[in-house]
This record gives structure tokens, sequence and C-alpha cells, in this order.
């Protein structure tokens, strides 16, 4: 494809498009950022459709309703509303310890106590255990019992009998959630403590996740002054030298820390402060508790995230475990990463029971049954949330795999991508731009280039094309390239924009060419012309075949009308306007006909896609090879030569005929007085052609008329060879038959050689030939000048 040259419009409206683009991309507004997530839940999906990488030991122990309505019938055993005292968690997390579970995080904020709730008989004989665990608790408080059926029992608060179960399992995980963390008594006697907060993103669909969490743990004075509603830690307010906890209606708390966080207890217990107790403490501490998700993985690979490796301006999180396993977690700036999402709710590969019958089974087990148990949950990594509908324990949402699902889903998805080691991973800011550039540019090359149709469909298959890779590496590489900047706008927009030039600036260009050429050429040169992918208006050399065809007899003729019209004037005493008239009439006449015969020629001309220069008085420029190259040019201009020269034949031969007539008609006229019909005059052509190489381009100024034509020594030539043609003759130059020779051998072999003339302006004689054109049947026939 020959390359159009580079103008400075579409240059400027393709870099103006990337820039703009580009531009967007840097702000990352925020509509641009909710369409291009709309693609990337589609290809979520697209991909969970596929084979997926799935842990096998990941499990859901799902509270429901069913849940809610076999604890509040009493089919359990139990006979509790929606809030059930804690005991009834440690049952079930005892269970799962007693199954073997390798890790058991509970979805489930547990920040305050209750104590409202009943105490819990317990055996101390069957669980011995109990009483080191309440004396720790309690350190110096005897352990009350007492005697039921020979059996000895000690009352248990339902949240000590929760954290006594957390104690005994040594694998569960109590949850902390947007600046909560859980109570002491649970966190204490929990294994870890896991974020279960849910970042939301603008549209309403959980995308993401933040690795860890920076929670305050404040000091018990501090804690103490809130739960007497004195102050509320969430409004802490950090100035320099203080916190400041601001009171409605009075006057803001202000606690004066050192440089190092500490305060003066004595600003909360006064100067009563037990002897040798150190007055300075830290208000606070903070703890990097992370995402529940995050745990799980850590309890399967063993990873030390006390001793991760957090980078977040290098965007990566790396976690290693003792055995050698390392993975690296792709984090933007605040910590946050995408959750690759893979395993739904109701995933097959996902181990679910109920909350219920785990407690069913957990009474089996306790009363002797437990033999007819199966361990389902032997290693698994637990996650105990909720799915029930229309109540506070609703944890329902939008996920790029499901419109409406359990966001607790969130946890084994994370613990997923982690154990599997599969990470989504999106462009840098630099690629996306340089994507930008690349696509813009891209398409702005294909639609300047390529003519409409061809263009569009480029660009379709750019789209298409794109798109497709956008899809596979998300699919095999889990890598998210962005399609609203580079496809939606780069793209499209760029081929809107550049097309739209085309077709509103070039559409004046074309009409520029047709004004040109419209009338020099056949309607399939001007189509030609138009489709060039350039065109050098402004002068270029082209290998062209010129040809000159002068009407013989016009001089003649001229001076016979003008003496019949002066005939006409002195026999019948005109004068003033009358004899104006008269050769005003004649004049008309005259040019009538000289038309008649230029008029033909110039025809035959373009029915052979030549193209028609001018009428020089009565003399007709012609050529082929201009504007659009022709490579038989010399070819097709003899053969419109003959078909001219046949057309004059034809001519006339038809005026003959009408002459005949007229004779017959005047001899009435003259017998009845009228004047006589005048006789058509019969003109013939006399034609010189040559070939060569000549200068092509618009000849004149642009205040004044411009026209396209050529010149050159070949164009010199082939006017100097018309006057030596006589009458219906036709001369050709050597390089005009050299190229019959190669085109046509036929008709060059018919070509009768002329002896050499020395043309004005040429200092050797030149070759020249003539080529016969009259058919065999009219060769012999010779038409009458004019009567």
């Amino acid at each position: 494809m020959k390359l159009k040259p580079l103008k400075l419009a579409p240059a400027f409206i393709a870099t103006l498009v990337i820039a703009l683009v580009c531009l967007v991309r840097v702000l990352d507004l925020s509509w641009v950022q909710r369409l291009e997530n709309m693609t990337y839940d589609q290809r979520v999906r697209v991909a969970r459709s596929h084979t997926v990488q799935v842990a096998t030991n990941l499990g859901f122990v799902f509270i429901g309703d069913d849940t809610i309505t076999s604890l509040g019938n009493g089919s359990l055993g139990f006979r509790y509303g929606l809030y059930w005292p804690r005991h009834v968690q440690g049952r079930v997390l005892r269970e799962l310890t007693a199954q073997g579970a390798r890790a058991v995080c509970y979805d489930v904020m547990f920040s305050d106590r209750r104590f409202d709730h009943a105490a819990v008989p317990v055996s101390v004989k069957q669980w011995p255990d109990l009483r080191e665990f309440l004396a720790r608790l309690h350190p110096g408080k005897k352990t009350d019992t007492f005697e039921q059926n020979g059996e000895e029992f000690t009352l248990v608060e339902s949240d000590e009998y929760f954290a006594w179960q957390l104690r005994r399992s040594g694998r569960a995980v109590v949850a902390a959630e947007k600046g909560v963390l859980p109570n002491s008594l649970f966190a204490n006697n929990a294994s870890a403590k896991a974020d279960i907060s849910a970042d939301i993103d603008p549209g309403g669909v959980l995308r993401r996740a933040r690795t860890f969490q920076n929670y305050r743990k404040w000091h018990p004075a501090f804690r103490q002054a809130e739960a007497e509603g004195y102050i509320d830690l969430h409004k802490a307010q950090f100035e320099p030298g203080q916190i400041v906890f601001p009171r409605a209606g009075d006057d803001n708390v202000k606690i004066p820390v050192d440089a190092e966080n500490n305060f003066d207890l004595a600003d909360f217990g006064g100067e009563k402060l037990p002897v040798g107790m150190d007055r300075k403490a830290k208000a606070f501490t903070e703890e990097r508790v992370w995402h529940m998700g995050v745990v799980l993985a850590a309890r399967e690979l063993n990873l030390d995230l006390d001793n991760a490796d957090v980078n977040l301006r290098a965007g990566r999180i790396t976690l290693r475990s003792t055995n050698g396993v390392e993975r690296v977690l792709p984090v933007d700036s605040k910590g946050y990463f995408l959750i690759n999402w893979e395993i739904s709710p109701t995933d097959r590969q996902l181990t679910r029971e109920a909350f219920e019958r785990l407690l069913i089974q957990d009474q089996a087990r306790n009363t002797g049954l437990g033999e007819s148990l199966t361990n389902v949950w032997k290693d698994k990594l637990v996650v105990i949330g909720s799915s029930a509908t229309g109540n506070d324990l609703t944890d329902h949402g939008a996920t790029p795999l499901e419109k409406d699902t359990l966001l607790v889903s969130k946890h084994w998805n994370v613990a997923n991508s982690i154990i599997t080691g599969r990470f989504v991973r999106t462009a840098p800011l630099a690629a996306e731009l340089l994507l930008i550039i690349l696509l813009g540019g891209l398409t702005a090359w294909l639609t300047w280039q390529s003519r409409a149709l061809t263009a569009a469909l480029a660009v379709i298959a750019l789209v298409v094309g794109y798109t497709v890779l956008a899809f596979a590496l998300y699919n095999n590489q889990r890598i998210w390239l962005p399609l609203i900047l580079p496809v939606g706008c780069a793209v499209l927009m760029q081929y809107i924009c550049v097309q739209t030039y085309r077709v509103v600036f070039e559409q004046r260009e074309r009409r520029r060419v047709i004004g040109v050429f419209g009338k020099m050429v056949s309607p399939k040169v001007a189509r030609e012309v138009l489709k060039m992918e350039s065109l050098s208006l402004g002068g270029s050399r082209k290998e062209i075949t010129v040809y000159f065809a002068d009407v013989r007899g016009f001089t003649e003729l001229t001076d016979a009308t003008n003496e019949r019209a002066a005939q006409i004037v002195v026999e019948g005493k005109l004068t003033g306007h009358e004899a104006e008239a008269v050769y005003g009439e004649h004049a008309r006449e005259l040019l009538e006909t000289v038309n008649t015969y230029l008029s033909l020629v110039a025809d035959v001309v373009k029915q052979h896609d030549g193209t028609l220069d001018k009428f020089i008085g009565d003399c007709v420029m012609s050529y082929w090879g201009a504007p659009t190259s022709d490579e038989h040019h010399a070819l097709h201009c003899v053969r419109a030569a003959v078909d001219a020269q046949r057309a004059i034949h034809e001519l006339n031969l038809r005026r003959f005929e009408q002459n005949k007539v007229r004779e017959q008609e005047n001899i009435e006229h003259a017998r009845l007085g009228r004047p006589l019909l005048p006789m058509l005059p019969v003109l013939y052509l006399g034609s010189g052609i040559n070939s060569g190489v000549a200068v092509a381009g618009f000849m004149g100024s642009e205040k004044n008329e411009r026209s396209y034509t050529v010149f050159g020594r070949e164009v010199n030539l082939a006017s100097r060879l018309e006057s030596v043609s006589g009458r219906g003759r036709i001369i050709i130059g050597e390089a005009t038959y050299e190229a019959l020779l190669r085109d046509d051998p036929a008709l060059a072999a018919t070509c009768i050689e002329q002896e050499p003339t020395k043309p004005k302006g040429f200092n050797k004689p030149v070759r020249n030939f003539e080529v016969p054109w009259q058919q065999a049947e009219n060769s012999k026939l010779q038409v009458p000048s004019f009567g």
C-alpha cells in the first residue's frame, strides 16, 4: 500500500486525542473507573466459567434462617432469640476442633461483653482444664462448685465459656472491623485477630480487600473513660502535644501527650495512684490486623505475618514461611489488592455445613455417640459466617461473580488466591499510557492511510483483537488490561475524529479535484484520480503520450464563410444592424461547425480514458499517463487517434449525404426564388502523437486561472508532428512507435515510416511514422471538403 504523506491537521487531531485520553487516565476520573470495573466484572465471570485453581480445604459453616429457627424453637435443647448466648458459638468451635479443623475464623464481631445471659453448668470432672482457665481469668478467686446427680459442676458465664473454648481450641481467629477490636476477653484467648472489613467500591461491588488494617489499642484508662460515656475514642483528634475528644455541648476533653505518645495517668486517676506505679504510659499502641483471608492462608502455608516485608511504595507485600514458601502480594499505595474471585458460596469444592448441624454433632460427641460421626472438617480452613436473610445477620452484596451473594465469600477467595499463588495484577500507569499512545496512534494511522471501509474493518479488528487479548490475559494470567480508555476512548474516539476530518475536510479536496479534472477526463479516470493515495498537483515528471488533433480546412472555411456573408451584405445592400446580423449568423454557423468536430474528438479522447487538456483554436490537445499513471499510454492514445479519424470520417459521410439532399432541395428553392440552403462543410483532422517524459502540474497563478497541463520537449515534438501530418493522417514519433511494438505489435506492423523531418526548434531530424486508420471497405472513399 502506498502511504499517504503526513498532514498537519490529522496529525494534530491524533496527538490531541491521545493527549486528552492520557490526561483522563492521569486524573483517574471516577466515571471512567466505574465503566472499567464493569468490563473487569465481565472478565471475572468469563474466567470463572473455565477451569480454576481452587484450594480443596476451604470450608464455610453458615448461620442461616434454619439456624435461627432451630435455636428458637427448642429443637436443639436451647430456646434463644436472634442474639443467642456466646456459649453456643463455643460449642460449635469445640466440635470443629474435635474434628481437626486447621483454623476456625469468625466473620462475626464480639466487641462487647454480654452479662445478660445465664451461666452454663460445666462438669468439672469431664473438663478438668476449666479450673485452670478460670483461675487465670480470675486470679485469687475460688471456683464455686455444686453437685448434681453425684457429679461436680461449676457455673461459667456464657462469654467466659466461649473464651474458654477459644483457649482450648488454639486455632480460632476472632474478628475486628472498621477500627473496632474484639473484646479483650476473646482477643486474649483466641489464637489471632483478623480484619473482616468490606470496602465496597463506589459502584456497590466488592472487588478489593485491604491486606491489613492498623488498629489503635487504647490504654485501659481511655477505654474506661469511654465506657463511662465521658469520651468517644472513635472521635479522637490528634493535635501537637495533645489528644482532643470532642464533646457535644461541653468543653472538649484534652489529654496532653509527649513526643512519644505518653500521657500522665494522673489526668484520669488524680494524684491518688498506687505507690510505685509509673505515671507515664502510652495512650495507645498500633496493632496490625491482617485480613481474615490472609490469616487463613498463613495458617495453611505457615506464613510469618509478624515479619512480613511490607513495601507499599513499591506495590508489594512479601510473606515468607519457615519452609521456604514465599508469596508476593501486589498491592496499591494503601495496601489494597484485587480479590481473585473464583469461589462462590455454593461452589462444589467448598465444604459447607449448617451451624445447627455442628451443634447436633457436638451434643452427640459429648453424650458418648462420637464414634458415629465423620470428621469432614479435618485440616479444613473454616469460616463461620451468616447466610441469613431479612435480619441483622444479613451479609449480602454484589461481587464481580454475582450481583447478590454472601460477602463472607471474600475470605476464602483471598485465602485461595494466596494459597494457589494466583493474584490479579493491574498494568502500571506507565504501561496504560503507553497502550493509549500505541493504540491511538495505530488507529489514527489506519484511519488516515486506509479507505473508509478498510479503515472501519481494521479498527473493528483492532478493537476485537485487543478485547480478546484482554480477556485471555485475565483468564490465563490474571492480568487486568484496561479496556475503556485504550479501546473506548483512544481507539474509537481517534477513529471518529480522524474519519470526521476526512469526511468533512477531504470533501473539499474532492470537490477541488473534480473541479480540475471533471471536464478533462472520463468519469472512470475521475474516479481513479479520487482513489489515488497521493496526487501531486504541484509538478511532477510523468511518462505520457501527447495527442494534438487539428481541424484541417478550418481556415478555408472561415474565408469562404466571410466571403459569402460579405456577398449577401453587398447584394442586399445591407448596413448597420442588418449587416452585423448577417455576419453574426455566419459566425455562429462557423463556430457550430468547428465545435461539432472538436466535440467529437474530445468525446473520443474521454472514451479512451485520456485527459483533455485544452482547445487551442481549432486544435485539441490531450494526453495519457497523467494525472493517473497508464502503463500503456502510447497504445491507448494511438487507438484514440484512430477512432477519432474514423469518427470524423463517419461524420463527413453523413454530412455528404445531407448535402446531396440539400442540392435537390435547392433546385426547388431556385425555381421558387427562395434563398438556397448552404452546404454543410466537411473538415478533416491532422494528428500528431509523441511519447516521453514531461512535466505535469498546475500552470497559472493562485489569484488568476490555473489549469493542469503537461509541457516539455516531447509535448513540443507532438505539436510539430501534427503540423506535418496534413489532412486525415496520424503521424507518431519514434518513442510512440517503439511503445506500439511492445504493446501491440500487430498495430505497429501497419505503421509506415515517413521521411525524417526536422521540426522547428529541433537540431536534428526525427523519425516519424504514419498510422493507417481507414478500414478496408472505405479506404478508397474520398469525401469533398465542402460545397
